[in-house]
């Protein structure tokens, strides 16, 4: 009897080992998947501009994307893979042109420079709207023209208390823990673009 005690405590203990392991086996499956498909994700969304800080002033890049007005903008951004440009120490000046500018290109013209093979065109017309520099309108006055990111220049005009940026109406500024944006009535072409 002591014998058939100890092989049914045995046997037990066996199948809850068995039960143990492979509820292990099953979660570790389960984990090795939802990471493989997050790293996939996570890939995509590396470096400066996903890091998640709630306690500094916004960036250029959280500007724009807190603002109901530059979606578009947003979304070009992303197209193009520029987050993290607009994140760094800078100072950058960022001319943010609203929805309302992309809207007014030619038909077809945003939803041509979204799609993948146009990336090269879409980061050359957006780092047309970026510089080095924290400049507001009032000090924008005093140049004739500004160096852009995509290393051509950008005139600046003067029309009463009015500032044009490559022909954008600067209609709005806002200060950025790496800059300042301005926002811009009209999207800017660089010269190769128009």
């Amino acid at each position: 009897m002591k014998t058939t005690a100890k092989f049914r405590l045995l046997l037990g203990s066996f199948l809850m080992l068995m039960i143990f392991i492979g509820c292990k086996n099953e979660a570790k499956t389960e984990t090795t998947s939802s990471t493989s498909e997050a790293t996939t994700d996570e890939a995509k969304e590396q470096g400066q501009a996903f890091i998640e800080d709630d306690g500094s002033t916004p960036n250029v890049l959280q500007i724009a994307i807190g603002s109901p007005d530059h979606t578009t903008l947003v979304a070009a951004v992303q197209a193009a893979d520029l987050e993290n440009a607009l994140v760094n120490a800078g100072p950058l000046m960022v001319f943010a042109p609203t929805n309302a500018a992309f809207d007014a290109l030619p038909e077809g013209t945003v939803e041509n420079l979204l799609k993948p093979e146009n990336k090269d065109a879409l980061a050359n017309i957006l780092k047309y709207h970026v510089t080095a520099g924290n400049y507001s309108k009032d000090f924008l006055m005093k140049f004739k023209k500004l160096g852009q990111a995509n290393d051509q220049n950008v005139m600046i005009e003067v029309k009463g208390d009015d500032v044009y940026v490559g022909g954008a109406k600067i209609i709005g500024s806002v200060k950025a823990g790496n800059g300042i944006v301005h926002v811009v009535d009209k999207v800017m072409l660089p010269p190769s673009e128009e």
